[in-house]
């Protein structure tokens, strides 16, 4: 493992490609894009779904890998953690990688366990100096192992920590410019983090560090009145596409991937959703409505069930 070198990673950064509109890849569809090699421009893979499992999923992954680019999207690094990096988790992650050749590697900032114990959530962290200053680290760790630059989500969160003193934008920007990592900029969770937070999700999205974002997330969430969960389990809403509007332009555009975790839809009703942000790519922004809708269904899934079982009894 060659020292940290944050020139480097900034360089490998600036030569990612831009891929177009993708879909994340659900087993449902396997056979669907398999059979019939739709016109999407690439795919996101869950990591976890694949690092171990081997016979007929990795059969499926790799014909599609030899039709369409990939990138890999991990729910399992924990970059937030207090627990030593696991250094097993790693060593599959890069042996993936090295099979399937992702044009980038992504996961979320947050924690998802500690102690040696994985609670299946992405859990927000503190926003503080003395947090930026221990994922940093770990970053830059990960990326020294990796050989290759990694890319952070925002992450949706529902409460604000008494010990954060840092805007959320403002940390991933400083995040990124010390680490030399990208951000993947979840559109969906910037409204839900917003919401929940009582934030300006206009106001986050110009404080980010627009030359660092490679790519963005758009999803369904639900609305429960006083709070959002991010669920992927329904189409994009006008606001998200307002936002996503708002943050295309100030981009200048980058790789966008629809997720749809739960309650999956037919594949050609998928692709069509993702579709619909080329309507957003240029024009004035609309209303960014941030109040509740008329009526709600609280019925509420959980956007990390899309694991495998085997994976995740692995994990624990």
């Amino acid at each position: 493992m060659h020292a940290h070198n944050t020139d480097h990673f900034e360089r490998q950064l600036q030569n990612l490609p831009q891929l177009g509109l993708g879909l994340g890849l659900r087993s449902q569809h396997f056979k669907y894009i398999t059979e019939n090699h739709p016109p999407v421009e690439w795919f996101e893979i869950i990591s976890e779904n694949f690092m171990d499992s081997g016979g007929r999923p990795m059969n499926f992954l790799r014909q599609i890998a030899e039709e369409y680019p990939l990138v890999m999207h991990g729910v399992s690094l924990s970059i937030g953690s207090t627990d030593p990096l696991n250094m097993d988790y790693l060593k599959r992650l890069k042996k993936l990688a090295s099979e399937i050749q992702p044009k980038w590697i992504s996961d979320h900032l947050c924690w998802t366990g500690v102690l040696g114990l994985n609670t299946h959530d992405l859990l927000p962290v503190p926003l503080n100096e003395e947090t930026l200053s221990h994922i940093v680290q770990r970053i830059k760790q990960v990326q020294d192992f990796l050989e290759r630059p990694l890319i952070l989500e925002n992450p949706s969160t529902y409460l604000s920590f008494q010990h954060s003193d840092i805007h959320e934008p403002l940390f991933l920007k400083e995040m990124a410019e010390q680490s030399g990592c990208g951000l993947l900029l979840d559109v969906n969770n910037v409204y839900v983090t917003c919401f929940n937070n009582e934030w300006d999700p206009i106001k986050y999205i110009e404080e980010l560090p627009h030359e660092r974002i490679v790519q963005m997330h758009l999803a369904g969430h639900m609305h429960c009145g006083t709070h959002i969960i991010d669920t992927h389990d329904s189409p994009v809403i006008d606001s998200v596409w307002e936002l996503f509007r708002i943050a295309w332009q100030k981009i200048g555009g980058c790789s966008v991937l629809l997720e749809w975790d739960n309650h999956i839809p037919s594949f050609e009703e998928y692709h069509a959703e993702v579709l619909k942000a080329r309507e957003y790519m240029e024009g004035e922004p609309g209303p960014i409505q941030m109040n509740p809708p008329s009526t709600t269904d609280l019925k509420v899934s959980n956007p990390v069930s899309f694991l495998v079982p085997e994976v995740s009894q692995e994990l624990q």
